[in-house]
């Protein structure tokens, strides 16, 4: 197996984990707080176990910063030239909420760019993927299709995804730039997927987010042709000290303010 082949299959073993806890009833969830009053689950920590394991067994030379263990000093990350960034269940409200709107998030980092990335979608069965220079794609039970932005144009009716679970109030004033809009709203990074595969003309985001959230639907949204631009990066997107993202946008748009 190829090591992209190799990321798919962790990447969907983590998600059969979390749909063994997904399947059960929400006591089952054993749901916690952690220090940034964000949610924590059974489903996360079997999913990062899944997914640690497998990684350090696959390429144990490589090291690996998930969410569910990311108190890694900088003075020990800023030396990593090549590393696994990992969220191990991204969209942990939407997990709660039971809308099947999580993900599965494996992204592999060279010079603190993305260079492969998998988004994983258990509950649709969906695995969006690629790796740098080689396109992105889907994998899903009726096959594997290659993943195009659909470039359309301000002027026409554009769609923007964005967060159902964090929403902004900056949102309302970039959409002002649009004369036709329609918000589509989802949770995790199936945002970036859905820009990658064209249901989606732009993903404009105004509010917290983490470098594990991004990694591997940055690659994706990247080799399905849109661009993705950071406030105030240029480049080494994920070579950073600070862990915590500034806004950002991803977008398919032929001539958009902040393009």
């Amino acid at each position: 197996m190829t090591l992209l082949s190799n990321i798919i299959a962790i990447a969907e073993h983590a998600g059969q984990a979390i749909l063994a806890v997904y399947q059960q009833d929400n006591a089952a969830f054993n749901i916690t707080d952690k220090a940034d009053a964000s949610p924590l689950t059974a489903a996360d920590l079997a999913a990062h176990q899944v997914i640690i394991t497998a990684l350090t067994t696959l390429t144990p030379d490589i090291p690996v910063l998930s969410e569910e263990a990311a108190d890694i000093s900088w003075d020990i990350r800023q030396h990593w030239q090549r590393y696994w960034l990992v969220d191990p269940l991204d969209g942990t409200k939407e997990f709660i909420k039971r809308n099947g709107e999580f993900t599965v998030n494996i992204a592999l980092i060279e010079q603190g760019e993305p260079v492969l990335g998998v988004v994983h979608a258990p509950v649709l069965a969906k695995s969006y993927y690629a790796a740098k220079g080689d396109g992105a794609f889907l994998k899903q039970a009726s096959g594997v299709s290659r993943l195009k932005v659909n470039q359309a144009s301000r002027q026409q009716l554009v769609k923007v995804v964005g967060s159902r679970s964090h929403p902004s109030p900056d949102l309302a004033g970039y959409l002002a730039q649009f004369p036709q809009h329609e918000m589509v709203p989802v949770g995790s990074s199936l945002k970036f997927c859905l820009v990658a595969e064209g249901s989606a003309d732009v993903y404009p985001r105004f509010g917290p987010t983490m470098q594990w959230d991004t990694g591997a639907g940055h690659i994706i949204a990247l080799e399905a042709g849109a661009k993705v631009s950071f406030t105030g990066i240029a480049a080494k997107v994920y070579q950073r000290e600070q862990l915590l993202n500034p806004n950002f946008l991803v977008s398919a748009l032929l001539s958009a303010t902040g393009d």
